[in-house]
């Protein structure tokens, strides 16, 4: 994995989960952000597991599937933080001036400012799960470079 990856803490008992739930931390503005895969826990259960990523704040929650040999834009955001999971193929990510062919189950921390892009250079349709911290507006994308020539 990349080194935007994290490794999750690991809880097991309903105090640990509170606990972990409760250093979950949420932000005023998107300008005071920290890498929020550093806050995402998994809870082991008999039948299996489950992450958790945020708990009691305002957060948009979208998949985002892209189809084979498309990407989104180049782009930046100025009101808002993502957090994306790759779900079921690897992704290609461009983050600054980094490019990088995420994993299933990376987790990539997008601070608000930061250029960035998603592709897939696969054969299927690839999924990633974001997470959007800020406030939410899909007009606030600021496209560099757009395959639709969209503005």
């Amino acid at each position: 994995m990349s080194d935007h990856s994290t490794t999750q803490p690991y809880v097991d008992t309903p105090e640990e989960l509170a606990e972990a739930a409760r250093a979950q931390t949420t932000e005023a503005s998107p300008q005071a952000y920290h890498d929020r895969t550093q806050d995402v826990f998994v809870v082991e259960r008999p039948w299996g597991r489950f992450e958790q990523f945020a708990t009691n704040e305002t957060v948009t929650v979208k998949t985002v599937t892209i189809d084979p040999g498309q990407r989104l834009s180049l782009q930046h955001h100025a009101a808002r933080n993502e957090m994306w999971q790759v779900l079921d193929h690897p992704v290609d990510v461009t983050l600054g001036d980094r490019t990088w062919s995420a994993q299933p189950g990376e987790l990539v921390w997008v601070p608000v400012g930061t250029l960035h892009r998603m592709g897939n250079s696969g054969d299927r349709p690839a999924r990633i799960l974001e997470l959007a911290f800020g406030d939410f507006d899909e007009a606030d994308i600021t496209r560099v470079q757009d395959d639709y020539r969209r503005d």
